[in-house]
Order: C-alpha cells, then structure tokens, then sequence
C-alpha cells in the first residue's frame, strides 16, 4: 500500500484554519457588546423581537465560540490514538451551531406565538435604532468570513448564522418602522415568526451537510463518479475498487483506493503526480492508494462493491 502525499497540501491546509481566526475573536466581542446593549433596550422598550434578537446573539457568540474552539483544534498534531489528530471537531461544531441556531430560532418562534396571543405597547422608534445597530454589527461580522466560508464549512456556519441574525436585526428594524406607522403592537412577534422560518430555511442545508461530513459521506464538492473515472483512466490502471472519500474536517479531504496494476507497482514518481492531481482537480489532500496486480488466485476481499 502507498501513502500518496503531497507536500504542502497540508500547510495549505493549516494556513486556511489560520485564517478566520481574528474573524472569530473580533465577531465573539462585537455580539457580546451588542448583546449586553439590545437586553437593555429590549426591556426599555418593552419589544420581544428585540430580547428574541438578543438571545440570537448570544447564540452567536458562543457558536463562533465552539467554531473558533474546533479550528484551534484542527490544527493539533496526530497523538496516541488521535491518529488524525482533531480535525474532525470542524464538523462536529458545524453541526452543533446548526443545531444550536434551530433551538435559539424555535424559541423566539415560542415568544412570539404567546406575545400574540396578548400584544403589548412596543417603543418602535428605540427598536428600529437598535435593531438597525445590530444590522450594521452582526453584516460587518458576516463579512470577515465572506472568504472562508467558501473553502470551510466550520466558517460557514458562523457565517450563516451571522447573516441570519443581521436578517433578523434588518426584520425588527422593519417592524418597528411598522408599530410607529401603524400602532398595531402584534407586528413585533409577528415579525419574528416569519424571521424564524426563514432562519430554519436558510440552516436546513448546513444541518444537512455537516450531518452527513459527520457520518463520512463524500463532501457534495467532489464527483465521485469523476474521481473513479480520472483513476480508471490513469496509464497501467486495469481496474479500480474499494474506493471511499471522506472529509477529516471541514476544509480537508481524504480518499483510498485499491488500484488494480498488473504490470506492477509504478513508481514512486506515478504516486506523486496522481496526489498532485487529486488536489488539484477534487481538492483532495490525503490520498491513500493500495497497488494490486490482479492475479485471480487472490482476489482482493474488499474488490465487491457492497463490502465495506
């Protein structure tokens, strides 16, 4: 068996986790403040979708918290039994902020329905300041990781979530300018049901994703079908099974394979130039490829498809 290793696909790897991290700190102090700042104004001004927001927040803060916790992880070394290190805890925050939005969303959902059932005064004009102010922090917080969340789906929960509060601040903001205009208090909960369900809409597919990162699933980035048709197709390649792709974190992937090569073994070189490639064209840095001949007198027990 060869291990196929790029060389600085690693380091590659390693400087992206770097990157968001003072995007991290920067968002977890902005949303603490801002949270402090709205639970003062939500009870002045007597709103619910403002204390709903600021729960949101706060929610903000400690998934940026758990997504910062797991890319500092990621970056540990391989020890003991940890034999990846830790870079699977990038999904498993993934998924948790995920979860984590769901629950804060279902809450306000809650608030609301029972502050319908009994409206109360709402000071729109406070409300439309501070959710406007809330805007402005939780779309310049989304921003920093406007790049990574490309490349990492760790960064793209903080993102999301981010986005959905400032979606949130931009909908309170709204209702208060309708409360002033209308007088009509139900507006205010109101509002954040529809908020809520938008917020559910827009992190089903982060849930999703990072559930099935979680149980191994090949990332939705890579073809499975093109990776086995680009290693059929490699020169001396008679066949190919056993083949598995799977993310050992959010932003780096890994795939083995059995490579049926009845001329024999390639070469180190061969090994190398197929690495490179995988990277390059599936973005996939840890290839492990196993080289078999063939030879019908032992057949690889691993060569169905169904086994595993």
């Amino acid at each position: 068996m060869s291990h196929a290793h790029p060389g600085h696909a690693g380091d590659t790897a390693r400087r992206a986790a770097r990157r968001p991290e003072r995007a991290y700190v920067l968002g977890m102090a902005l949303n603490l403040g801002f949270v402090a700042a709205e639970v003062g104004f939500g009870f002045y001004a007597n709103s619910i979708a403002l204390l709903a927001d600021a729960g949101h927040n706060l929610s903000d803060v400690l998934g940026l918290g758990l997504a910062w916790g797991a890319s500092l992880l990621a970056r540990r070394p391989p020890a003991g039994r940890f034999t990846y290190g830790l870079r699977g805890s990038t999904i498993w925050a993934a998924l948790a902020n995920a979860l984590a939005l769901l629950v804060a969303t279902g809450a306000i959902a809650w608030e609301a329905v029972l502050r319908i059932a009994q409206p109360a005064a709402v000071a729109g004009a406070t409300v439309i300041a501070v959710a406007l102010a809330g805007v402005a922090v939780n779309a310049g917080t989304a921003a920093l990781f406007l790049r990574a969340q490309r490349e990492d789906l760790n960064a793209r929960g903080a993102f999301l979530h981010l986005a959905a509060d400032a979606a949130v601040s931009l909908a309170v903001a709204g209702s208060g300018a309708a409360i002033l205009w209308t007088g009509m208090d139900w507006i205010d909960p109101a509002m954040s049901l529809v908020v809520a369900a938008l917020i559910v809409a827009s992190t089903w597919g982060l849930l999703r994703e990072a559930l099935a990162l979680a149980l191994h699933s090949a990332p939705r980035s890579i073809a499975l079908a093109e990776v086995r048709r680009y290693l059929c197709g490699l020169p001396g390649v008679a066949g190919v099974h056993d083949l598995h792709v799977w993310a050992m974190s959010t932003s780096e992937n890994a795939l083995t394979a059995h490579l049926v090569m009845p001329a024999g073994h390639p070469g180190d070189a061969f090994l190398e130039r197929v690495a490179e490639e995988l990277r390059a064209r599936f973005l996939i840095g840890h290839p492990t490829l196993q080289v078999e001949l063939g030879d019908p007198g032992h057949p690889c027990c691993l060569e169905p498809e169904e086994t595993v």
